[in-house]
């Protein structure tokens, strides 16, 4: 994406109150105030409040002043709505310039980058569009949607970067809105995991339009963005709703092989823990009985236990290929696998599918 050209919101300091057009009003007419609030059924008081713009002019009073003046309730609670939305953006923009240091925490340049917000040459302005992006009013917002759930605290990379880890959640739940999904489905869902099995030996882009369709039936959207720098992500999985899930993956290292074992292993999150949960997958060595549970998910739905034994066997890429093509697999998952218990990650590179984005 070409170099965006930053963008300039013209927001005026001054609005004028409802009471400047009614002091106007009043000298055209020739009515004093007093007249005007004994017409209206109003104390005079409370319409030199108006006058001044120190208390609001209610939809009541409103219609009282279309009858005295002639102009319309409408022009006036227009006016009266326009005013208070200036003065609480005045505030606003007085709260956020306070905020505009805590970009520096966000990856901000990274996100314009993708085309995900806009670049302004204004701070607060800037600031606006970050919290727009991540569909929250307020810094204090921001930290309880996307700082405070216990379950993406539980990853290393949110406490070090929480704003690339955030930002790249944040754009797959956008993205996921734009997925039709039939509601969830389980047993249709491990349906959708035996024929995405075989839809392994496929090549890209066949392989990811299958992955995205299929699940969708079964009710889970599949976004696959690669991880925002710092983030060091794998992939990530979360209900959105009841009735829909979001896997996201990262496509780290840029191997399909560890794409797909990544997707098994969110995939057995969805099976077999709760709905409340959030799971982010990532190398930190700090792995728990729930997630041993879910590699060993993906690891048996790749490669059945029965086959286990046969993998010791597998010394060539010859070997590799045809055991791959016996349990109907891509051969890349299977010389991936042996990569990592083997500590050899320089063997079979012939055999490794990349990710191309």
């Amino acid at each position: 994406m070409g170099e965006q050209q930053a963008r300039t919101r013209f927001t005026p300091d001054y609005a004028r109150s409802p009471g400047t057009t009614l002091a106007a009003a009043l000298d055209e007419l020739g009515y004093t105030q007093a007249a005007v609030a004994n017409r209206a059924g109003i104390s005079r008081k409370h319409l030199n409040q108006i006058i001044k713009g120190s208390a609001a002019l209610s939809p009541d009073t409103a219609l009282r002043l279309e009858k005295v003046t002639g102009i319309s309730a409408a022009m006036w609670n227009g006016l009266e709505a326009h005013y208070r939305e200036h003065l609480s953006r005045m505030q606003e923009e007085s709260e956020f310039a306070g905020d505009v240091t805590w970009l520096d925490e966000l990856p901000v340049a990274e996100l314009i980058r993708r085309g995900w917000i806009e670049k302004c040459r204004d701070k607060v302005d800037q600031l606006r569009e970050v919290l727009r992006f991540f569909g929250v009013a307020d810094r204090s917002a921001w930290e309880t949607v996307w700082q405070k759930p216990t379950a993406y605290r539980r990853s290393p990379a949110f406490t070090s970067h929480p704003g690339a880890v955030a930002a790249w959640l944040r754009y797959g739940e956008i993205q996921a809105q734009e997925i039709e999904c039939a509601p969830f489905d389980r047993s249709r869902f491990r349906q959708a995991l035996s024929e995405l099995r075989a839809a392994t030996r496929l090549t890209q882009p066949q392989w990811t339009s299958a992955l995205v369709s299929v699940c969708a039936e079964a009710g889970v959207a599949v976004v696959i963005e690669p991880e925002v720098q710092g983030a060091s992500i794998n992939g990530a999985v979360r209900w959105l709703t009841p009735e829909k899930a979001l896997i996201q993956l990262s496509g780290r290292y840029h191997r399909a092989d560890f794409l797909w074992f990544t997707f098994f292993h969110e995939a057995g999150h969805l099976l077999l823990h709760g709905k409340r949960e959030t799971f982010i997958d990532m190398d930190d060595g700090d792995t728990d009985d729930i997630e041993r549970a879910a590699e060993a998910f993906a690891a048996r739905t790749l490669i059945p236990d029965e086959y286990e034994a046969e993998l010791d066997e597998l010394n060539t890429a010859a070997d590799i290929v045809a055991f791959a093509d016996e349990i109907g697999i891509h051969p890349g998952i299977v010389a991936g696998r042996l990569q990592r218990e083997r500590d050899q990650y320089n063997k079979w590179p012939s055999l490794i599918q990349r990710l191309v984005f």
